[in-house]
């Protein structure tokens, strides 16, 4: 399947051209009560878009309006422990970009390892490492989507970092920085694991993000990412967590989140 497949069949609902892109992750997809919606297309409709099979993740692709900005939605997301290839979990992101987006948002609920932040808090990603074993560019480069070895030096933009942190100094909302870890899953991580990772330079672990990141960049689109901690990973002091807790934590957090996103939205140049 082909990206102008899917496009033609988002053109067929709507003639809306987003400015961004928001992908809605675990727990978060209530976000989407936020966006004026113009146009709600099942994941089944759209050529080349998989099926979630993921708790929580509802499967529709929104096109409308948050705060004024034309956005373009993922009410759920795909991972690659789900079976998926990586060029199939990140296609959504080629879609938004040929419908116009040229910014884009990136949430998910992650694993805290930093042993100062708390369930609950709202991240601000300020780089990735990728160790899900794999990556979405892998294969012949299509030059149309982007070059073939894409600069990653500034993966999540300096620039939308700064109005982030600015916007949640506005409305008094905490807001750690840190680095973030994907990892395969589905499995949460073992207590060397967590020690590893902690050890390599991550804040924060989770399933997924990488990869739709990765792909945007390609595209030279800009990036910023936002993560809620549903669960605390430190190997001295570690306690089963389960997903009927990680989401109802997200979901507890995620106006925090939803504040910080309509603020970009409404503050972007």
């Amino acid at each position: 399947m082909t990206v102008a497949a899917a496009v033609r069949a988002v053109r067929a609902r709507t003639a809306l051209a987003p400015d961004v892109g928001i992908i809605l992750g675990t727990g978060l997809g209530a976000l989407a009560q936020e966006i004026r919606v113009e146009a709600s297309v099942p994941y089944a409709e759209l050529p080349g878009f998989v099926r979630p099979t993921v708790e929580s993740h509802a499967g529709r692709l929104l096109l409308g309006t948050l705060e004024g900005r034309r956005v373009v939605a993922m009410q759920g997301r795909f991972h690659r422990y789900e079976g998926y290839g990586l060029p199939e979990v990140a296609f959504p992101v080629r879609v938004m970009r040929a419908l116009g987006a040229t910014t884009l948002v990136v949430s998910n609920a992650c694993g805290g390892m930093h042993p100062l932040w708390n369930r609950g808090d709202l991240v601000l990603l300020a780089d990735h490492i990728n160790l899900l074993g794999d990556n979405p560019l892998i294969g012949p480069n299509d030059d149309r989507l982007g070059p073939r070895f894409p600069d990653m030096s500034a993966a999540y933009d300096a620039g939308l970092r700064a109005l982030a942190r600015a916007v949640a100094l506005q409305r008094g909302i905490p807001l750690r920085e840190g680095v973030y870890v994907a990892v395969p899953g589905p499995n949460l991580e073992t207590r060397a694991e967590y020690r590893l990772l902690r050890g390599l330079g991550a804040d924060v672990v989770g399933m997924s993000t990488a990869p739709e990141v990765i792909v945007a960049r390609h595209g030279g689109m800009r990036v910023l990412g936002l993560a809620i901690i549903t669960d605390r990973c430190l190997p001295d002091a570690l306690e089963p967590a389960s997903v009927e807790q990680i989401i109802a934590v997200a979901l507890a957090a995620e106006p925090h989140l939803a504040a910080v996103v309509r603020g970009v939205c409404a503050q972007l140049n």
